[in-house]
C-alpha cells in the first residue's frame, strides 16, 4: 500500500514510517524542510514537499495514495486555537481528496478531550468542557467523512506517548523539577494519565490503516491510568529532589498551561481497540520506561507537545 504520512519526521510519525516500511508498505512522507526531507530519504521513504498550511500539497499527496495517516500538528501555544483550526482544515482537505474511494484515513486525536474522573471508552464522545475540546473538532470533522466513502478512523493518543526521543509532557516535568529543585504534583496527585510507548502506538496506527472500520474511534493506550503523583515521585527520586504537592494556583505559577494537564484525571480503556484490531502492547509501561534512566538525559528536554 502506498501510504501518505503527515508529521512523518516527528516523534510518533517517524516510528510509524519505520513500522509501515517494515510491514512492506511504500511510504510517502510530508516534508516542509530540507532537513525533514533528508531524514525521510534516509529512512527509506519517498519525500513529498509541503506543509499543513499548503493545502494543495496535502490534496496532491492524498490523491496519489492508497491511504493516509495524519499525525502532523502545529505546536504554537501562543495561538492554540489557530493551530486546531489549521488541523481541522488539513483533515477536511485530505478527506475531500479521498471522498468516495473507500481508502483508509487515520487521524490523530487525544484522550484529554474525554470526560474526567471515570474510565473512558472508545464509545465516548468529547467532553465539551475539557481542555482538549478545541482539537476534538478535528475528530468530529474527520469521522463525518465515513458517510462520504472514506474509511476514516480516529486514533486517540494519551497525554504521555513515551520512549527514546520523547519531548512531550514528562520531559517538561523533568526540566521544571530540575529548575525548581522540587518535583511537584497538583492537589493530592490522584489524577491519572493514560500512556503508551511510541512503538506500540506506531504498530496500532498501521493496524488501523490496514483493517480499521470506517467511523471508528481507537485508543492507543497501554497504561490505563498512571497516577500523576507516582510520576512526580519517580522524577524526584532520579533527580534527588523533594516531591511536593501544589495547589492549582501554585501549579499555574510553576508549570504554566501544563498545570491544567496535571490536574486532569483521564483514565482510559483500550479494551475494544485491542479486541477489534488484535493489538497487544508489548513495550515497557511509562513508569518502567522512566526507571530505565534515559529520560534524565538532556536530549529529551525540548518544547512539550500539545494537550492531546
Amino acid at each position: 500500500m502506498r501510504v501518505f504520512v503527515t508529521g512523518a519526521t516527528g516523534f510518533i510519525g517517524s516510528a510509524i514510517v519505520q513500522e509501515l516500511i517494515n510491514a512492506g508498505h511504500q511510504v510517502v512522507g510530508l516534508a516542509r524542510s530540507d532537513e525533514a526531507a533528508k531524514l525521510l530519504a534516509a529512512a527509506g521513504a519517498e519525500v513529498h514537499r509541503g506543509s499543513l498550511d499548503d493545502l494543495d500539497s496535502l490534496k496532491r499527496g492524498a490523491a496519489a495514495s492508497d491511504g493516509v495517516i495524519h499525525t502532523a500538528f502545529i505546536h504554537d501555544f501562543s495561538n492554540f486555537e489557530a493551530s486546531c483550526k489549521a488541523d481541522k482544515l488539513a483533515i477536511e482537505t485530505i478527506g475531500a481528496a479521498l471522498e468516495g474511494s473507500g481508502r483508509p484515513f487515520v487521524i490523530s486525536s487525544g484522550t484529554l478531550s474525554l470526560k474526567d474522573g471515570r474510565l473512558a471508552t472508545e464509545e465516548d464522545g468529547p467532553d465539551l468542557n475539557s481542555a482538549g475540546v478545541l482539537r476534538a473538532a478535528s475528530e468530529v470533522a474527520a469521522l463525518s467523512m465515513a458517510s462520504k466513502g472514506v474509511r476514516v478512523s480516529s486514533m486517540r493518543l494519551p497525554p504521555s506517548v513515551h520512549g527514546n526521543g520523547d519531548h512531550g509532557f514528562v520531559p517538561r516535568l523533568i526540566t521544571i523539577a530540575r529548575e525548581k529543585a522540587v518535583s511537584s504534583y497538583v492537589g493530592e496527585g490522584l489524577g491519572r494519565w493514560p500512556a503508551v510507548h511510541r512503538l506500540d502506538a506506531a504498530r496500532l496506527f498501521r493496524l488501523a490503516l490496514e483493517k480499521g472500520s470506517a467511523g471508528a474511534k481507537y485508543h492507543a493506550v497501554a497504561d490505563e491510568g498512571v497516577p500523576v503523583r507516582e510520576i512526580a515521585e519517580v522524577i524526584g527520586r532520579h533527580l534527588n529532589v523533594p516531591v511536593a504537592a501544589k495547589s492549582f494556583e501554585e501549579a499555574m505559577k510553576q508549570f504554566g498551561w501544563l498545570a491544567h494537564g496535571l490536574a486532569r484525571d483521564n483514565p482510559t480503556s483500550s479494551k475494544r481497540t485491542q479486541e477489534e484490531l488484535g493489538w497487544h502492547p508489548s513495550e515497557p509501561g511509562l513508569i518502567a520506561d522512566l526507571e530505565q534512566g534515559h529520560y534524565f538525559e538532556t536530549q529529551h528536554e525540548k518544547p512539550a507537545a500539545s494537550l492531546r
